[in-house]
């Protein structure tokens, strides 16, 4: 049987190009050993006997799977979607694979992290928007490889996340100078592991407040969830219950915002005409109800977390505290309008008989 009719082996190339095969060995695991001629060799001569090195193989060598895994709460949202959209080829880019660890539940959670998988199949891990306790942390200090938390910033760590703050001082100060005095705030339920952004997103929104000299009134914020019909309409029912209902609502994420506003069209409310709504993302469907929002790229934050992770794989000098901190754009549309003159404004000012 020749070479081409099975699994070609190193010596199969090596025969091919007249060298050794510990020369073969040499060139394709990259060693600078070999010269630039006789690399050129064995590099075409294992093209064409379509021979590569098992990643295995090599990891038993350089001490490197070639692996990157990634930690993340759930894989159903936009969100991580776009992240590992760039992610993926990134890393395949650099000759590397991505392993994906989903654990949407605390007892995934716990298997997780008593068996810490990643500790023998990866070369770094991406940890996406978990609250980790310290012991999580502790665990995952002990991995020995870098650990990079996306959509979080941790503290003397690795760190990729956007401006939570500031994107959220964006979307209430819009509202505010549309003359808007009584604005809610509607965090999200359900969405497994983003409490980070949550709690970013509420103080920016009470900065801004201060800021316009508004006092925080707590009943003005209403935890919502966007796939819960009864929790929705009872959120706005609380909100629109009160002694004096707010004219205009900032939405944590856009997928809810949409929500309220086709709850709120439904009970007679239109938007922006009696209540403005804005959400926070430009996820599409935000595009597709012209929705104002804050807009985040999650793509370019996963971009970035693997080139970080590349960097700290290949660089034992790099900084293993560096935070890279993205930007939000507010993008103004239809949800969004000037403050309606209250009726009794218009009343008083008439001229009396």
């Amino acid at each position: 049987m020749s070479p081409a009719q099975r699994h070609p082996t190193m010596a199969d190339v090596a025969e091919r190009a007249g060298v050794s095969p510990s020369t073969v060995s040499r060139t394709l695991r990259g060693l600078p050993t070999v010269s630039p001629q006789v690399r050129a060799r064995v590099e075409q001569a294992a093209a064409e006997l379509n021979f590569a090195v098992s990643r295995q193989a090599a990891s038993l060598v350089t001490g490197k799977t070639g692996v990157v895994a990634v930690l993340v709460p759930t894989l159903n949202s936009w969100f991580m979607g776009s992240a590992l959209s760039s992610l993926g080829p990134l890393l395949r880019a650099a000759g590397r694979e991505l392993n994906v660890y989903v654990i949407p539940d605390m007892a995934e959670r716990t298997a997780f992290f008593e068996r810490l998988p990643a500790r023998r199949n990866a070369d770094a891990l991406l940890v996406f928007g978990f609250d980790l306790t310290d012991e999580e942390t502790a665990r995952l200090d002990d991995l020995g490889m870098p650990v990079i938390y996306v959509s979080q910033h941790a503290e003397g760590r690795p760190s990729v996340y956007v401006d939570d703050v500031a994107g959220a001082l964006k979307a209430t100060r819009h509202l505010l100078n549309l003359g808007h005095r009584r604005i809610a705030f509607a965090p999200t339920t359900g969405a497994t592991g983003f409490s980070f952004s949550s709690r970013e997103r509420l103080l920016g929104y009470r900065q801004a407040l201060a800021e316009a000299g508004i006092p925080v009134d707590d009943e003005l914020v209403v935890t919502m969830t966007a796939d819960d019909t009864r929790n929705l309409v009872t959120g706005i029912g609380q909100l629109l219950s009160l002694r004096e209902p707010p004219t205009a609502l900032f939405a944590e994420q856009d997928e809810l915002a949409v929500a309220v506003i086709h709850t709120l069209r439904q009970a007679g409310i239109q938007v922006p005409d009696r209540m403005s709504v804005i959400g926070f993302d430009d996820h599409q469907v935000a595009q597709w109800f012209d929705l104002s929002t804050v807009a985040q790229s999650p793509s370019d934050m996963g971009r970035l977390a693997g080139e970080l992770a590349l960097q700290l794989i290949d660089d034992t000098t790099a900084d293993h505290t560096r935070h890279i901190i993205l930007p939000t754009q507010l993008i103004p549309r239809a949800t969004t309008a000037p403050r309606a003159a209250p009726q009794h404004d218009d009343e008083t000012a008439q001229t009396p008989p």
